[in-house]
Order: structure tokens, then sequence, then C-alpha cells
């Protein structure tokens, strides 16, 4: 059978090597499943992913914003440090430990002015390396939130990041940011080092917005 592609819909190398890498990357997180004994996830999954390799391969050339979507969607699987492989059991919540974690810059305060200043510091990074583009791309009429949850383990690393229903380049986006957020002291409870849990609240559109807020209880 003789395919016929003009050049509108011919593909170029970068757009093939674009898709083997999203599907190869994909492959590899349902496999992973396969291994957490969630075949049945897993068999529903590859049904997806099947049917939007054939959609691509039909419709021949993908748009700017569906190519973005994939790439995102690969990000987002290609690293291990959502909370579903993280547990938070043994994760205080923030709003509960004696000293939060300290950033630098906030080191020598009160409890209160070193909590204020993780807050601030937290939000202040979030935004400044918060690509706005990709907000600004989505063309919103009005903006929306979407909550977010980290944890800082006791040595002062950002892991177990997750990130509420959004748009999957938004959700991309955040993770990548959380990703770079740099080391700090551990919170300490009892005068001892803690896990902690925190959550903030993005909002996007045509600016960004952040707010850490101290949740209740776990996220689901």
């Amino acid at each position: 059978m003789k395919y016929k592609f003009n050049r509108k819909t011919k593909f170029g190398f970068q757009n093939i090597m674009v898709i083997s890498t999203i599907f190869s990357v994909l492959l590899c997180f349902s496999c992973k499943e396969e291994s957490n004994a969630l075949k049945n996830t897993e068999s529903d999954l590859m049904t997806k992913i099947n049917a939007v390799q054939e959609q691509v391969m039909a419709q021949g050339n993908m748009t700017a914003a569906e190519e973005q979507a994939l790439l995102s969607l690969c990000s987002i699987v290609s690293h291990d440090d959502g909370l579903a492989t993280y547990t938070t059991d043994n994760s205080m919540l923030l709003k509960d430990v004696d000293l939060v974690p300290v950033y630098n810059g906030c080191e020598a305060l009160s409890k209160e002015e070193t909590r204020a200043c993780f807050d601030n510091k937290i939000a202040t990074f979030i935004k400044r390396e918060f690509n706005l583009s990709v907000s600004k791309d989505l063309n919103l009429s009005d903006p929306k939130q979407v909550d977010a949850f980290f944890i800082i383990n006791e040595d002062g690393n950002l892991t177990g990041m997750k990130v509420r229903d959004s748009e999957v380049t938004i959700q991309a986006e955040i993770l990548r940011v959380l990703r770079k957020m740099p080391v700090m002291q551990p919170a300490n409870h009892n005068g001892k080092r803690v896990s902690v849990l925190c959550s903030i609240v993005v909002t996007y559109g045509n600016t960004i917005n952040v707010d850490v807020v101290y949740i209740p209880e776990r996220p689901e």
C-alpha cells in the first residue's frame, strides 16, 4: 500500500524523534505500573496510548499545542517523584510542626518569622521560575487555580510531588519548577528532624500567583 503525503502533512525528522521518545517513555511507565501489580490499570492505559498513537499516525502531523501536551506528559511520567510512589504516612503536616523547614535566607529568625519567611520564599521562587508563556498560551478568559503538594524530607529535599487535576502543560510546568527547589534545613519537631507535607495553591492565567496553604488533611 502506498501512502501519499503532501508538504503540509509530511513528518519531519524532529517530529518522528519526539513521538518515538514520548511513546518509549509511556511504554516504560506502563511496564512500571505492571510491576506494581496494577495490571488492569496498565491495560486501560495501554489501550489509550495505542489509540493516541494511531490518531497521530493517521493525522500525519501535530499542532504545536498537541506536541507540547505530549512532551509535557512525557516530562511528568518520566520522573518517579509522585505521591503515588512516595508515601506521606511518615510525614507530618506542615501546620503541625514546631519549626518549619528553613529556606536559605530565613535563618536566625523566630518561629513565626521563619514560617512567614518560608511561605514568602516558596511563593517567590515558584513565581520567578514559572514559565508564564505556558499559562498565557491557554488563552483563559478567567484565571484558574490548582492545588499542588510536596514533601520536604528529613534531609531537606523535595520529593513526593503531586499536582491536582489541571491542564497537562500546567501540571508539567509546576512539577518542573518544584524539582528545582533548593535544599533546605529540614523541619524540626520535638527536637528531631521530620519530614513534612506541604501544599500550595497556584493561580494561573495571564499572571501567576502562589499561596502556601496549611491543609487540614492529607490529599487523596
